[in-house]
């Protein structure tokens, strides 16, 4: 991302209130079910790339996970967050960086999320960026939940074009390093009263074998 797209996040989120931007949610329930399946162990190393505002941070603390980092480009949503959360907040560790270039340890990861960050990079060299820094940070057999635009999903969101993915779609971005293990489609209510199509997809990842095709899968 260029330096144009930092200042343009950290314009959003110091003008607009958390719950008045197009994919505010109270809680990311479909997030925090992929979760806790694919980690029940409260000890899993688990990072939420993009995570602005978000409330997963707060419903992961309460549910007994305990290694948990928070990234985004913006440090006003980091402060948000970390004002919301409280004497919690130190108990998280805390990135402002570039999605496509995070400062992270290697295979250090038991679960990489993003919801609605992969579909902001238009840009081909963007996402081969995004996917290394994946499979740079997570461990070997760990899990990547990404939830962008479905193919009926908006065009456009808060003023950038986007990218709008079915399943097949997203595994030929990923490549066959990750293997399905479920997706699925969410009918996302905004707070102005339009519905947006998110795509769900919980894969594994396999870097010493291929993954199983995703094809027909959604």
């Amino acid at each position: 991302m260029t330096k144009d797209v930092g200042s343009h996040w950290e314009n959003i989120y110091r003008t607009k209130a958390p719950d008045s931007v197009s994919w505010f949610r109270p809680h990311l329930e479909q997030s925090l079910s992929l979760i806790e399946r694919a980690v029940p162990q409260r000890t899993a190393a688990i990072i939420d790339v993009g995570a602005g505002e978000s409330t997963l941070v707060d419903d992961l603390l309460e549910h007994g996970y305990i290694n948990l980092t928070i990234l985004d480009i913006s440090q006003k949503a980091l402060a948000v967050t970390r004002e919301r959360l409280g004497r919690l907040a130190d108990s998280v560790h805390w990135i402002c960086a570039d999605v496509t270039r995070p400062p992270l340890p290697a295979h250090f990861y038991d679960v990489w999320h993003d919801r609605a960050v992969f579909h902001f990079l238009v840009q081909g060299e963007e996402r081969k960026s995004y996917v290394s820094a994946v499979e740079h940070a997570l461990k070997p057999g760990g899990h990547v939940i990404v939830s962008t635009f479905g193919s009926e999903g908006p065009t456009k969101c808060s003023g950038l074009p986007v990218v709008r993915y079915d399943v097949q779609k997203l595994q030929t971005e990923f490549g066959d390093h990750f293997r399905l293990i479920e997706s699925s489609k969410e009918l996302h209510s905004t707070p102005f009263g339009t519905v947006q199509q998110f795509l769900y997809c919980h894969c594994q990842f396999v870097p010493n074998q291929l993954g199983e095709s995703l094809t027909g899968t959604g």
